[in-house]
């Protein structure tokens, strides 16, 4: 199994790491795949999103595994996901993350079905996600996060449940913030076991996640 590991955290928000130290340690645990993601609301996502941009293009050439520079909406009111998620892909954002509806932060009723309504790549930890919006997800080829954070993860199964009902695609997020939060091989193998999956329906996943990759290129 590959870890591709498509949100994560920096200085440029409340992560602990500087994004090369940040892409350091994830190379060094085996990473193929690394999205920076950085929290962004209207106050900083003209600051944020180029010098992710900055830094994935000059210093790619130097680790092993692929650097994809993005960006995650937080907390931003449901109405001006659309708006924003339009701003972010303008600056040249590879991959847009919305902060979903989590069971363990008070995020606004409403998050996740703008967040689908909008040019956004994955749907982080959406939490308790209803059978609509997990048929919206299918239709705009939108991805519903496996959570590998705590908290954000207590849902996971629900998450996985749907998405094999519906046939939504699923994606892997360890939302890293400090080193202890990276994942290796075997966690994110019981990560994706914890949350219902069979081996079978695992490999379909990673071969998702890889099409989204060639996608973003």
């Amino acid at each position: 199994m590959e870890i591709i590991d498509f949100h994560s955290h920096t200085v440029f928000s409340d992560g602990a790491l500087l994004p090369s130290e940040l892409a350091r340690r994830a190379d060094i645990l085996g990473y193929k795949v690394l999205g920076i993601t950085d929290h962004v609301d209207v106050s900083n996502f003209s600051i944020v999103v180029p010098a992710i941009i900055k830094f994935c293009s000059n210093y790619q050439k130097y680790f092993g595994m692929k650097l994809i520079p993005g960006a995650e909406i937080t907390h931003v009111p449901p109405q001006a996901i659309q708006k924003l998620a339009k701003e972010i892909r303008n600056l040249g954002a590879k991959i847009i993350l919305v902060h979903g509806e989590t069971i363990v932060e008070p995020v606004a009723k409403g998050t996740n079905i703008c967040a689908l309504q909008s040019d956004i790549n994955i749907l982080a930890h959406p939490g308790l996600i209803t059978e609509e919006e997990v048929k919206l997800a299918k239709k705009k080829n939108i991805f519903l996060e496996i959570s590998g954070k705590a908290g954000h993860s207590l849902t996971n199964g629900h998450v996985a449940k749907l998405a094999k009902k519906i046939g939504a695609n699923l994606s892997f997020g360890s939302d890293t913030h400090s080193p202890s939060n990276l994942v290796t091989k075997l966690s994110l193998h019981n990560i994706f076991i914890g949350a219902g999956l069979s081996k079978n329906e695992i490999k379909k996943i990673f071969s998702n996640m890889q099409k989204l990759i060639k996608r973003l290129e």
